[in-house]
Order: structure tokens, then sequence, then C-alpha cells
């Protein structure tokens, strides 16, 4: 959706050019997704550095010289930390950061010290792992996923990062909520299931573009409380990839693309935009399956 948009906006035909930027963005989102994670374990490396030097100063205060380890022995941040699978996703995609910007990482430290949040969790001698993962879930959700100084580090670093940042946040959210004791294994994802997934991508977008002249026209004459020339630029655009997944791609069940598609609208578009795409789409539907241009292949496709 961003590429065509990006096409309308420089008045650009060049499909290769902008497929490339596809591929590119959507392997970026992994690197984000690494990146996130990996800072979970800078934050439990740097406490560690801290509290070993700081028990080792010649005035070392009595907290100092027996410090409250329950942070840095959170039960997720150890099995973050000696997860194989994300050390070498990490070190093939070449992900340190941190040791590159450890003011990041610092300046988190202090606002999770500061946080009500960690001084409840630090005043309770006893935790479970169940405990232990709630915590770190309430963290990252309240405290470090909201910090400014992170999200304006990674808007300076990859400008596509801030539209990929919500969808990442919530991943890692329900990975971390799925973990059920300290053998579980973190599942890095792939980029791709497979190759027919990246096919996929690349066919919507081609097909899409090439098309959206016919696909405009399905949906031109049925917006009759709608100044056509005033629909969002980016409804537009929702409108015709829905449209094309629907009568191009028969092997994606119709519910599914209407779905898909309005809460790409609500995350992208304007408020009444969802509104205004379900009902020009609930109509379409009714329209292909009654004109029978609606093609699905295989049982419950509809």
């Amino acid at each position: 959706m961003q590429s065509i948009y990006s096409m309308h906006q420089h008045q650009s035909d060049n499909l290769d050019k902008e497929e490339k930027f596809i591929f590119q963005s959507i392997e970026n989102t992994q690197n984000l997704y690494l990146l996130l994670l990996s800072a979970l374990i800078e934050i439990k490396k740097k406490e560690e550095e801290y509290i070993d030097l700081a028990s080792k100063k010649h005035l070392a205060t009595k907290e100092e010289r027996n410090p409250n380890l329950k942070f840095v022995n959170n039960k997720i941040l150890v099995l973050l930390a000696e997860s194989e699978a994300l050390e070498t996703a990490l070190d093939d995609n070449d992900i340190n950061n941190w040791k590159l910007n450890d003011d990041i990482i610092l300046s988190l430290i202090d606002t999770i010290k500061e946080s009500e949040l960690y001084k409840d969790y630090m005043s309770n001698a006893k935790s479970s792992f169940d405990d232990d993962k709630y915590f770190i879930v309430n963290l990252y959700t309240e405290v470090i996923a909201p910090s400014d100084r992170l999200y304006d580090y990674l808007e300076d670093y990859k400008l596509t990062w801030v539209d990929d940042l919500p969808g990442i946040n919530t991943l890692i959210v329900k990975q971390l909520k799925q973990l059920k004791s300290e053998s579980d294994t973190l599942i890095v994802p792939k980029v791709y299931k497979d190759s027919d997934d990246k096919e996929f991508v690349k066919n919507l977008f081609r097909k899409t573009v090439l098309n959206e002249v016919e696909l405009s026209k399905e949906y031109i004459d049925k917006t009759p409380n709608w100044d056509v020339e005033r629909i969002a630029e980016i409804d537009t655009i929702i409108l015709k990839m829905a449209i094309c997944e629907l009568l191009k791609f028969p092997s994606i069940p119709t519910k599914v693309t209407i779905n898909e598609y309005l809460e790409i609208a609500k995350e992208y578009s304007t408020p009444k935009s969802s509104i205004f795409i379900n009902g020009i789409l609930d109509n379409l539907v009714k329209e292909f399956s009654r004109d029978g241009k609606l093609n699905k292949a295989g049982r419950g496709l509809l």
C-alpha cells in the first residue's frame, strides 16, 4: 500500500524499483523485531555491569555490596539472553545497534527504575515464572514501547520503521505472553512463511498497479454519498488492493480479505474510512457473487 501511494505521489511507473523497495522494507521489519528484543537483553547486561561496578567501589554502600538481583535474574530476561535462536538471528543480521548507542539503553534503564511498576516488582522478594513474564510484558508495554527516546532513535535510523512499529510491538508482546516455562524456546519468526508468501506480495503489488483503472471502475459508481474526487487517496488504494485480492486471488477467503483491509484502513486512514470501505466492499461482494465474478477455490472461502 505504501509503495503504491509513493508511486502516485512521485508519479513513478518504475515497478521494479518499487518492488525492490517493498521487499527491502519487509525484510527490515525483522531487523526491527530483533533490535527491540535485543534491547531487553542489553538492558539486563547494562544493569548487571552497573551492579558489578557499584559493588566494587571503595566506599560501596550496604545496598551496593548486597544488591537486589531480582531484575537481572528475571526468568524472561534470562531466557532471552540465553536463546540460541535469537543470538544466531542477531549475528546473522548484524544487529549491534545498542553497543554503538548504549545511551538509549541507559536512558531506558533510568525510566524503568523510576516507574512504579519496577518498584513494586523489586519490593516483592518472591516471584513465579508468570510473575516475571507479566512484569516484562507490562514493562515493555507501559515503559519501553512508549519511550520517546527510543521512538526518535528508530525514526532517525530507518524512517519506514515508524509504520512497522505497532505491529512489531504487538508481535513481541504476543510472543512473550506465549512463553510457559523457563525451558521454553523463543521462536524467531521467518520473514516469509514460504516462497508462495513472497510471491503473493509481488503479485498483489503488480496486479493492483497494472489494473488500477479497471479496479477503480468497480467502486466508482458505488459511492453515491461521497464525492469521488474527495475520497482520500489512501482509501482508493486500499479499495483497489482489496478488490484485486477478491477478484484475482481465488485461494484467499473473502472474509479474510475484508477484515484485513478494514484493519489497514483503521490504522492508516481517516476515522470514517473503515465504515466507508466496509460499505463499499460489502456491496461489491454481493454484486461479485451474483454476477459469478467471485470465484473462490476450496471450501469455506466465501
